[in-house]
């Protein structure tokens, strides 16, 4: 098998593009797809400040490294969930690539600074851990994005990911999900922009990716995702992939070519939301729905800062 590029000796296979690439060239091509995605939907510019959300697992490891190479001013931002020794790890393994690359990461440890945690609050809420943790991270990466004034939040969801999560809003038809599932969520009063800049890259060239450039990343799955139904979507769409190669790209790619238009104005206008009055978010409630969680998980908010700065490797 020779890479498509240089004719070498290839060190992956990609089915969906017809070739295969050597260590160097499969390089390229990531960051090929990378800067179309950042140009395609005009994520953000040369001079932009990216917070970067990191977890500890190949893909967010892998955006940050990328957008680094590419030559982007970023922060890492790691959100300790206090889910036990899976987040020991994650919070370990987060602090490592940091530091061997002397990059600056900001931390916010959920249970030390607001007093509960991701199990805790599924429990107090009663909802499955995954609906109590995508709530806590979007509202605290927005909150420590606009407390350090951060031009974008950018997330490592990946093509699979999203064709995934696309699966599930049609089979649903929500058509409000549907409007606001695009790579950049623009920014808005009270709302940092979010970008999502590796939707033309799949799980397994992330994977890949770390390999190649030797980034260690945490393996292990959060034992809560257990019986998440999103893995399930993303198992049937992989038995289509692999009859079809290409078929997940087309999906998803396709749907923001000629199907998001037609769901964008689905979506709550900015105009429609409400201020939250215990922190002052937008929201379409008295109170939002990251404050009702805080006070059901008896938790507490304060008034320091949300994230500290990790005391090594540090540089802006």
């Amino acid at each position: 098998m020779k890479c498509r590029r240089c004719r070498g000796a290839a060190v992956i296979e990609l089915r969906r593009h017809n070739a295969a690439f050597c260590g160097p060239c499969f390089e390229l091509h990531v960051l090929e797809q990378v800067r179309k995605a950042i140009k395609a939907f005009s994520m953000f510019s040369d001079n932009d400040k990216i917070r970067v959300a990191i977890s500890g697992g190949k893909d967010s490891l892998a955006l940050w490294d990328i957008l680094v190479t590419l030559g982007y001013t970023t922060t890492g931002l790691y959100l300790g969930l206090g889910i036990g020794e899976y987040s020991d790890v994650a919070r370990e393994t987060c602090r490592a690539f940091a530091s061997t690359r002397g990059l600056e990461l900001r931390e916010v440890d959920m249970p030390t600074r607001l007093g509960f945690d991701i199990p805790s609050a599924a429990m107090a809420m009663r909802r499955p851990p995954c609906s109590a943790c995508g709530t806590s991270k979007r509202h605290l990466f927005n909150d420590v994005a606009l407390e350090v004034g951060a031009d974008a939040v950018a997330t490592g969801h990946n093509l699979d990911d999203e064709a995934a999560v696309l699966f599930g809003n049609v089979l649903h038809w929500s058509a409000e999900y549907l409007g606001r599932q695009h790579p950049v969520l623009p920014a808005a009063p009270g709302f940092v922009k979010k970008v999502k800049p590796l939707v033309r890259l799949g799980e397994r060239e992330m994977a890949a990716w770390c390999v190649v450039r030797g980034i260690d990343y945490q393996i292990d799955e959060c034992p809560n995702a257990i019986g998440n139904r999103h893995l399930g979507y993303k198992e049937a769409l992989n038995q289509i992939e692999e009859r079809s190669p290409g078929s997940k790209a087309a999906f998803f790619l396709g749907f923001l070519e000629r199907g998001w238009p037609r769901f964008a104005d689905s979506a709550p206008a900015d105009d429609q939301l409400g201020t939250c009055s215990a922190c002052g978010s937008p929201t379409t409630a008295e109170v939002c729905t990251f404050c009702r969680l805080v006070e059901r998980a008896g938790g507490h908010r304060g008034h320091e800062p949300l994230s500290t700065p990790v005391a090594f490797g540090v540089r802006s």
